[in-house]
């Protein structure tokens, strides 16, 4: 039987997703040693058998995997078979395909990432890739999809420009803006005025130290939160990916952490992305930011966040491949956790589905 999504009543607050960001692939290298790679040196490493996908893709995947929303991501992929696969594979969890776009220039975006024994690796990304053509043409012609009922996401790895484009045109119609950011681009997205256009932040640990100019301290996170918080608008809500920690999160003047589940990690690649994927179909849901359910219930927006990118940790690969309603509603029974309020409503549980 096929896996059941999650149920949006007919008041459901959003009923549709419209993104833009990245859409590629990777490859994962697992380096000999642990010394430092040289500029110069040529260094023997196994290819791991891991799917990379980038982060619209892995937001858009899990948003229209888990149900309730209409998904349309937007960008721009090569004219090769790594594109037509990405494209396919997006159709297939349930994405409205219509608004990507074919460059014959250039080649998918793509990213070597390299991985040293202990676990500490990066990555090589191209920069000339056809995601960098995306451009504010193709993000007014969505435009017309854009309103109070609908949820914009302004994801990395294009342009700073056609981003902020979104998160105009969102604002003037009444949709909720979301976004996410790299490390290297806070300045850069601070100063063009991209910040004030946003709702929903998510970003994870080392970006919010940056921005705060402090790490954050799991024991004291109120001080990191308050100092990123201050660089957004009033009113914007914010989300700090701890990895193993959970995550942390501010809505006015409050503030919440949520513990994640203890899980064997096959990788936590991607598990930002699918912390913001969930926060996003919570809210569409009509769940709260930030509930007031106690442990073991999850009743917000951050704490299926939280169980999602767990659940993602558990695969190698950025996006878990059966990581859907049922199998998230499983996952949580499994560790000890239940929904509460509008989640409880909106899942049905493994046994259900059976």
């Amino acid at each position: 039987m096929s896996p059941r999504p999650m149920r949006s009543p007919e008041d459901a607050p959003y009923r549709r997703l419209v993104g833009v960001g990245g859409i590629g692939s990777g490859m994962f290298l697992a380096l000999e040693g642990e010394g430092t790679l040289g500029r110069t040196e040529s260094r023997a490493a196994r290819m791991l058998d891991v799917r990379d996908y980038c982060k619209l893709h892995t937001v858009a995947h899990h948003v229209a995997t888990l149900g309730g929303l209409e998904v349309v991501p937007v960008g721009v992929v090569g004219d090769d078979d790594v594109a037509r696969r990405l494209v396919e594979e997006l159709h297939a969890a349930g994405s409205d395909v219509a608004h990507v776009r074919t460059d014959t220039e250039r080649p998918t975006l793509f990213s070597v990432c390299f991985q040293y024994p202990d676990g500490e690796g990066g990555n090589i990304t191209t920069e000339d890739s056809a995601a960098s053509a995306l451009d504010d043409v193709d993000v007014d012609e969505v435009a017309p999809l854009l309103d109070e009922r609908t949820i914009a996401l302004a994801q990395p790895e294009v342009p700073l420009g056609p981003r902020r484009r979104l998160l105009e045109l969102a604002r003037e119609r009444g949709a909720l803006t979301t976004g996410s950011f790299t490390s290297k681009e806070l300045a850069r997205a601070r100063a063009s005025g991209v910040f004030a256009l946003l709702d929903v932040v998510a970003i994870n640990e080392h970006e919010a130290s940056v921005l705060a100019g402090s790490a954050l301290d799991p024991g004291n996170p109120e001080p990191v939160l308050r100092a990123c918080a201050s660089a957004f608008e009033d009113g914007t809500r914010l989300v700090i990916t701890g990895g193993a920690r959970g995550a942390f999160a501010i809505e006015g003047t409050g503030w919440g952490h949520r513990a994640a589940p203890t899980v064997d990690v096959e990788s936590t690649a991607g598990s930002g992305d699918a912390l913001l994927a969930g926060v996003l179909v919570g809210l569409a849901a009509g769940a709260p930011f930030l509930g007031t359910a106690e442990p073991p219930e999850i009743d917000d927006a951050l704490g299926l966040g939280v169980l999602l990118a767990s659940l993602n940790a558990t695969s190698p690969h950025t996006i878990h491949p059966a990581a859907d309603a049922t199998a998230l509603a499983a996952f949580a029974t499994a560790h000890g956790r239940r929904f509460a309020g509008a989640l409880e409503a909106a899942f049905v549980s493994a046994e259900a589905t059976a």
